[in-house]
């Protein structure tokens, strides 16, 4: 700054500035704040003279007297570094307050009156004398960011004053704004000593936008969208004016408008759908609810700078995975697409469609607890996400892009065709781009911000030693990632400025640049450009196809998981057709040829197939859908997708199904050798028999058996031991996710394997049900909570369980707590009376549970009111008419009647009829196609093989054990 000693850090001048611009003795009480940085920020204004002073001498220089509101244009600075300062201080503070008050220091009637005396205090010189005393590193924080969000005006209103012309013709349409009465930096993350997207505000209201960095990517890609323009008709899709400078620019403020009729969202969808296909092509990413507006019915991207983004290799994964490679590589990269983003707080889709005003921001707020008095205290606490102005709105109503899927998707095949057919032009447009600066993002921004945001802890702010040593965290963190390793020295470096660290790269090559300057040589493995060319080259059908599917599930994860009810019968009167073994096997291949089609391989270095995966659209917590690739559970991962390929195999003798089957299963000894040395990962996937361990260890018993393979028996006896770890934990007693599903899987691991291991983790899980059954009164829940319906997690699945455990003669009283827990489970015909029909939460389930005891009336007079009905459009296991169908499957066992053989096959009829006539629809939002077990395909497909082959192929939804021949029984009996 203008005088200071260029020997020492500009930090110190600005500090002994702040001290002697202090008042030397406190002034009365501060006046009442409502938010914590507002009360904080008091102490603080020492710090924002200065810069006061030097903006206003800036704008003096650059402005002439009728073009700046010097006043205004102060305060609106101020008032955003003052909030920052606030935050960079607040805990050293709070710990401040909390000493003053243990000592007794503090005056007043009141925790209220205290608090304002601690602040007056703290406002005079002695009281700021000491606090940047005690704690030097806050007072080079405090100096830094003041120096140079300073710095950074300075330079702002030098570049308006030399461009002011120039803005009005090429922004403002030519109509002069008038005076400048505000700039409010901090529109994004600091970079570069401090300097932020700015907007720049005029007396007549209107508002530009200052971009710090090179604006060239948003000015090529409004190339990209010209080149668009001339090849789709009616897209007419718009950009934001650029007046490009060299380093810097200034883009045209997008307002948020509405459509003026509701008609008008159909065009906004369409052109979101080839804004996607364009960022699809140049592989963008970091597409998210703040860099779009929805201006009427114009999506307009404001913010490209990761146009071109090099794919990075993951930081930390099981094994390498071709479907979480797939969709790294997908139009899901965009981050256009509806996706959650998970935190310790809640959930948020922060996706360019996404932004929901109210949703719970992931990484919460750090707030006051009790606001504004001497015992205050910092706390992190879960807050509502504003919202954004990506949406298109009518009125008030807040449109959602998942009720727009037809459009979104017939602009996508627009643009990704354009792009197809003049794919030579196209290009040789993407090459025009090499030297355009790109931004990298290494890792999220918001992990930065929380490391700088812990750093200030008043424990480290005493010795610039502590600090340090917590900001080098990061380079611990990227000690076995060698991308992240070579990064940390300068993420660090910009750490230490108190900036969010800055990569940058040029698609035309591998090199990547610190914020500094400094360039590191060929750190990509693949230039941006190279991969987007790629992108290109390879778009065909197939391709476009499973991008499509992409955009459909992403858009349908944004529907509400439903309750587990299996909604809508299919239209028309329900058709039959003969449901014999041959058709329910031909239909069930091919539903396995469209798995089998779906999968993503991964090549080893011979050329052969390696690891196959698939993209799956999953319930996470029974709460949110999400597109992920899949995980290794029996219920909606690659396990259960591999069960139904080999036990297809095994019916057809089709080799092909057989292999896919194994080679999908071949990460697991990498996943047990991470689990073992993890228990807390244990206790959160627990034991249960669908989605946790239990579930696991079953579908590795099976394969071992179905695919001959005593290898995949000893992963399954290694889940058992897993299974024991986990089943201690606070777990819930059902079926899906607790120890009803883990004592099922246990009895047949050790029915299938002999597994004395597996005999012993039953026995214990019955015991400890059998406790829950007395100790509930068969309710299978604490007190005042309510009996869970249906089969997954309720006293249904608790029942069955215990039922098939005492068949094996064992003590009488784990069948006594079988009928005890089924009786308090609920009655089928109550269901079937309130529509709920299926396996996991509705009469199919409860019918299931009664077959389990011997001379139940219930299942003879229920099951034909089951099958009476129109057939689901949900044809799933879970939820659907597979899982219903199971329940008539293993009724007309328990009661062997012709009437009972009727229901069933007349059943089998008409669901072959919907398979035939009908896209498969899967337990999803829209019966969106996805390979799971429970929810998708692999279910579907294996609930036909039940139909047609029930004595020669198990339950999966009661985990039943492969069937033995005679010989076979004998021989597992006698070992």
């Amino acid at each position: 700054m203008d005088g200071a000693d260029s020997s020492r850090p500009g930090w110190v001048d600005v500090v002994e500035q702040a001290v002697a611009a202090a008042a030397a003795h406190p002034a009365g009480p501060p006046p009442a704040a409502d938010e914590w940085p507002d009360a904080f920020s008091v102490p603080l204004r020492p710090f924002l003279a200065g810069a006061e002073e030097l903006l206003a001498a800036a704008a003096r220089r650059h402005l002439a007297p009728n073009q700046v509101e010097l006043r205004a244009l102060t305060e609106s600075f101020t008032a955003v570094l003052a909030r920052r300062l606030a935050r960079i201080a607040a805990r050293a503070i709070v710990r401040e307050l909390e000493m003053a008050r243990t000592d007794g220091d503090l005056v007043g009637a009141d925790g209220r009156q205290r608090f304002a005396d601690f602040i007056a205090r703290l406002s005079a010189r002695p009281g700021l004398v000491a606090l940047v005393g005690r704690y030097p590193v806050l007072a080079r924080l405090l100096g830094t960011a003041s120096q140079h969000a300073t710095e950074a005006a300075v330079e702002l209103l030098a570049r308006f004053g030399a461009d002011r012309t120039a803005i009005v013709g090429a922004l403002l349409g030519g109509v002069d704004p008038g005076p400048v009465v505000a700039v409010r930096p901090g529109l994004g993350d600091p970079h570069r000593r401090g300097r932020t997207v700015s907007v720049v505000e005029f007396a007549d209201g209107r508002q530009v936008i200052y971009r710090p960095r090179s604006p060239q990517a948003l000015a090529r890609f409004g190339a990209v969208v010209d080149w668009l323009n001339e090849r789709v008709p009616d897209v007419r899709l718009r950009t934001p004016a650029v007046l490009a400078r060299p380093g810097y620019g200034w883009v045209e403020f997008v307002a948020h408008r509405p459509l003026d009729h509701a008609g008008q969202a159909a065009d906004f969808y369409r052109r979101e759908g080839v804004l996607l296909a364009a960022l699809y092509a140049t592989r963008a990413i970091d597409i998210h609810c703040e860099n779009l507006i929805a201006s009427a019915d114009q999506p307009v991207l404001i913010d490209v700078e990761t146009l071109f983004h090099p794919l990075l290799p993951a930081g930390h994964t099981v094994t390498a995975d071709p479907a979480a490679a797939a969709l790294a590589a997908s139009v899901r990269r965009t981050g256009l697409l509806p996706y959650l983003t998970v935190g310790e707080y809640g959930t948020l889709d922060y996706s360019g469609m996404g932004g929901d005003p109210g949703e719970t921001r992931p990484d919460g707020v750090l707030d006051w607890d009790p606001p504004a008095t001497d015992t205050t205290r910092l706390v992190r606490r879960a807050a509502p996400f504003p919202g954004a102005r990506n949406r298109p709105y009518v009125g008030a109503e807040l449109l959602d892009s998942a009720d727009h899927e037809a459009a979104v998707l017939a602009g996508f095949r627009l643009g990704y065709d354009a792009i197809v057919r003049d794919r030579a032009a196209f290009t040789e447009l993407l090459q025009e781009c090499r030297d355009v600066e790109i931004r990298v993002v290494a890792r999220r921004s918001g992990g930065y911000a929380r490391l700088l945001d812990e750093s200030t802890g008043p424990d480290l702010l005493g010795d610039v030693d502590d600090w340090d040593k917590a900001l080098s965290t990061l380079r611990e963190a990227s000690a076995h990632h060698p991308l992240w390793h070579a990064l940390a020295p300068y993420e660090i470096a910009d750490l230490r400025s108190g900036d969010i660290p800055l990569l940058t790269s040029h698609p035309g090559t591998r090199d990547v640049w610190a914020a500094t300057g400094e360039r590191m040589p060929d750190l990509l493995d693949r230039s941006g450009l190279a991969g987007a060319v790629s992108t290109v080259e390879a778009m065909d059908e197939v391709d476009r196809g499973d991008q499509e599917w992409i955009i459909s599930a992403s858009l349908a994860a944004r529907r509400p998981v439903g309750g587990h009810r299996g909604g809508p019968a299919l239209p028309g009167p329900s058709t039959v057709v003969d449901a014999e073994p041959g058709r329910l096997l031909a239909a069930a291949c091919g539903l396995a040829d469209q798995i089998v089609a779906r999968g993503m391989t991964q090549r080893e270095a011979d050329g052969r197939g390696g690891r196959v995966n698939w993209i799956g659209l999953q319930v996470v917590e029974d709460t949110r859908w999400m597109v992920l690739p899949m995980g290794a559970s029996l219920g909606d991962g690659y396990l259960g997708v591999a069960l139904f390929l080999a036990q297809l195999a095994e019916l057809t003798g089709i080799a092909r199904y057989a292999e896919v089957a194994r080679r999908a299963v071949g990460p697991v000894p990498t996943l047990w050798a991470v689990l073992g040395g993890r228990p807390d990962l244990l206790s959160a996937i627990g034991c249960g028999g669908t989605t946790g361990l239990g579930g696991i260890a079953y579908g590795l018993a099976r394969l071992s058996t179905l695919l001959g393979d005593a290898t995949l028996g000893e992963w399954a006896e290694t889940a058992v031991e897993l299974s024991a770890t986990a089943a201690p934990a606070p777990a819930s007693p059902g079926w899906t996710t607790g120890r009803a599903g883990c004592l099922a899987a246990m009895a047949a691991v050790r029915d299938e394997l002999g597994s004395t291991a597996a005999a012993r983790l039953a026995e214990a899980c019955a015991d400890r049900l059998v406790e829950l059954v007395e100790r509930t009164d068969g309710r299978c829940a604490e007190d005042g909570e309510p009996v869970l319906p249906g089969f997954a997690t309720g006293p249904a699945g608790v029942g069955w369980a215990l039922a098939r455990f005492a068949e094996s003669g064992a003590d009488p009283r784990y069948a006594r707590a079988a009928r005890h827990a089924v009786a308090r489970a609920g009655a089928p015909a109550d269901a079937i009376a309130d529509r709920s029909y299926g396996w996991c939460s509705g009469a199919a389930g409860l019918l299931l549970a009664r077959t389990g005891l011997a001379g139940d009336p219930t299942v003879r007079s229920v099951l034909p009111r089951l099958a009476d009905r129109p057939v689901l459009r949900d044809l799933s296991l879970c939820h659907g008419e597979l899982g219903i169908a199971e329940a008539l499957i293993v009724a007309e066992a328990a009661v062997r009647g012709r009437t009972a053989r009727q229901v069933r096959r007349r059943r089998a009829g008409q669901i072959l009829a919907a398979v035939n006539q009908h896209a498969p629809y899967c337990g999803t939002p829209g019966g969106i196609a996805t390979p799971g077990l429970l929810n998708g395909l692999a279910g579907i497909g294996y609930g036909l093989l039940r139909l047609g082959f029930a004595e020669r192929v198990p339950s999966i939804l009661l985990l039943q054990p492969t069937p033995r021949k005679p010989a076979e029984a004998l021989a597992q009996f006698t070992r």
